[in-house]
């Protein structure tokens, strides 16, 4: 009995001793990529300096984008070398490709969206439906929640004001860079008091319009009143006193840029609206669009190319389109075709 225990022992041994080597071996592995992950802390943060060599505190980079100064006592570091590189990670590698969760701010949320919010979904991480008493209590907090993100009247007016711009930009099919500069646009005449004594809505419209025109995708004041919720003369008031204060540098608005629009909306054909911009060029060289509305010169011209090029284009049709009178269109074609002719006439007679 001895015997055999004994000749048993030593297997039982070895297996041990594999067992231990094997943890060891974890041991080490483990050791080594946290050896690794702080060997590469330390090579980063001897590369780049955060701290200040005085008072120990934080380094940020100063106006002149050149000097490190120290936010606590103030210390200038010139040959300090702050970290600006961006830290990627992927959350519970969930994937390969690294990563960051959130995302980025913008102008068209009042807290420009670097706030939290709690979700609206009863459950937990795992997907569990929570109990009655935890969901009662999810209610509660997020109804704590959005009145803590809505506590200030400028909150209030920010959201109310970026939501009608989202919705009249949306009906408009205006870009989103020009969401947010109609965003940037409100918040600093909210900064600079213009908006006490006018509507919220009228000073978004005109927001929403001065940033169509500075970003080269206009609309006119028509259409964007149209999908506004109040009266065009006091949009056009609002604008005129937005851009004023705020020292807007708005250009003219060109009238070609609202040729394909209507030239696709009335089904003309490419040979027309080619010799409508071109007549429209002329018109604009010369200064016929000066003091005039720049969708009846577009709207002229076009009409003038439509004769040119022997196409059946009802003066209704492009009037309905354009969003201007049948009147307009008739004072402004014959301009337009007057530049067109003197200009034909002068190359002639050079040629």
């Amino acid at each position: 009995m001895n015997d055999r225990t004994t000749e048993e022992r030593p297997e039982t041994v070895s297996r041990e001793d594999e067992s231990d080597s094997h943890s060891s071996n974890e041991v080490g592995d483990e050791r080594s990529v946290t050896d690794s992950v702080s060997e590469a802390n330390t090579d980063r943060q001897s590369q780049y300096q955060t701290t200040c060599p005085e008072c120990s505190g934080r380094l940020r980079r100063a106006d002149d984008d050149v000097d490190t100064v120290c936010d606590d006592c103030g210390l200038v570091v010139p040959d300090a070398t702050l970290d600006t590189s961006t830290t990627l990670y992927t959350p519970n590698r969930t994937s390969e490709e690294e990563s960051r969760v959130g995302s980025s701010s913008t102008n068209l949320l009042h807290d420009k969206g670097l706030s939290t919010m709690i979700g609206w979904q009863d459950t937990d991480a795992n997907g569990n439906a929570l109990s009655g008493e935890r969901r009662q209590q999810m209610r509660r907090l997020r109804k704590w929640d959005d009145r803590f993100r809505r506590r200030s009247s400028a909150d209030r007016n920010l959201m109310h004001a970026l939501g009608e711009i989202n919705r009249m930009a949306s009906a408009l099919g205006v870009p989103d860079s020009t969401r947010e500069t109609a965003g940037v646009i409100y918040r600093r005449a909210l900064d600079e008091g213009l908006l006490p004594g006018r509507a919220v809505e009228s000073v978004a419209t005109a927001a929403l319009y001065a940033a169509s025109r500075m970003d080269n995708a206009p609309r006119s004041i028509d259409e964007v009143s149209t999908v506004g919720r109040v009266e065009q003369i006091r949009v056009e008031r609002a604008y005129r006193h937005i851009s004023r204060e705020l020292g807007l540098k708005i250009p003219p608005t060109d009238p070609r840029a609202f040729i394909g629009r209507i030239a696709s909306d009335v089904g003309c054909t490419d040979a027309t609206e080619r010799e409508a911009r071109r007549l429209a060029s002329e018109a604009i060289e010369k200064g016929v669009h000066s003091g005039k509305h720049p969708v009846g010169i577009a709207a002229g011209a076009l009409y003038a190319a439509a004769k040119r090029c022997d196409e059946s284009l009802q003066q209704a049709d492009i009037a309905r389109v354009a969003g201007v009178s049948e009147m307009t269109i008739r004072n402004r074609y014959p301009e337009v075709l007057a530049e067109a002719d003197a200009e034909e006439l002068i190359d002639t007679e050079n040629s």
